[in-house]
């Protein structure tokens, strides 16, 4: 494999899509995206923005790739990306924490349902596979993540969804955080690409 710090986004994306074994986007359906979510790397791009955490954060919760255990129910969301320094260099071994809330719109606040973390590969790839979360009151549907490489600050974000009614009326929602959607048979498969403040 080539030197990831020579990679270009496209070649990431493209790299990233083959060693996933086909589960995520077809490149033409992300050129056909009406959105570009996915933060670019490089020179004249700035790191993924942060946000604020919310009232509903619990610490320590368990390694996993998957939210999706007993009871939860909703349609079924596979989100995958890299975590990337400013000049496009994945990062293996960070550590990503993700909560958020059912399908009913309802937060676990007693224990750790759909709430997760994992650390990305060796050529700084992650999966999650969840649901779609729920809107409820004054927000639209969202994830929390907190972002962290090894002795560095951590980024506190949410991500979106595209197209969501709730979008334009929700005040912390951002463009830049919307994920990159796509379908495959009843999933939606999502795309997001962490950048951190790195160079």
């Amino acid at each position: 494999m080539s030197d990831p710090s020579n990679l270009s986004r496209r070649k990431i994306l493209l790299t990233g899509a083959a060693a996933a074994g086909g589960a995520l986007f077809a490149d033409d359906l992300l050129a056909q995206a009406p959105l570009t979510p996915t933060p670019a790397c490089g020179a004249d791009h700035a790191p993924t923005l942060r946000q604020t955490e919310g009232p509903f954060f619990t610490p320590n919760s368990p390694e996993r790739q998957s939210l999706i255990e007993a009871g939860v129910t909703g349609r079924t969301l596979e989100l995958t990306g890299f975590v990337l320094t400013r000049s496009c260099k994945p990062l293996p071994r960070v550590l990503i924490d993700f909560w958020q809330a059912d399908a009913k719109g309802e937060y676990d606040n007693q224990g750790f349902r759909l709430r997760g973390h994992q650390f990305t590969d060796g050529e700084g790839r992650y999966r999650l596979r969840t649901i779609v979360p729920a809107r409820y009151t004054g927000r639209t549907p969202h994830i929390h993540v907190k972002v962290q490489a090894a002795n560095r600050p951590v980024l506190t974000t949410q991500l979106y969804f595209p197209d969501e009614p709730g979008n334009a009326r929700d005040q912390i929602f951002r463009p830049e955080l919307v994920i990159r959607i796509g379908q495959a048979g009843e999933t939606r498969q999502g795309r997001f690409d962490f950048v951190l403040d790195m160079a």
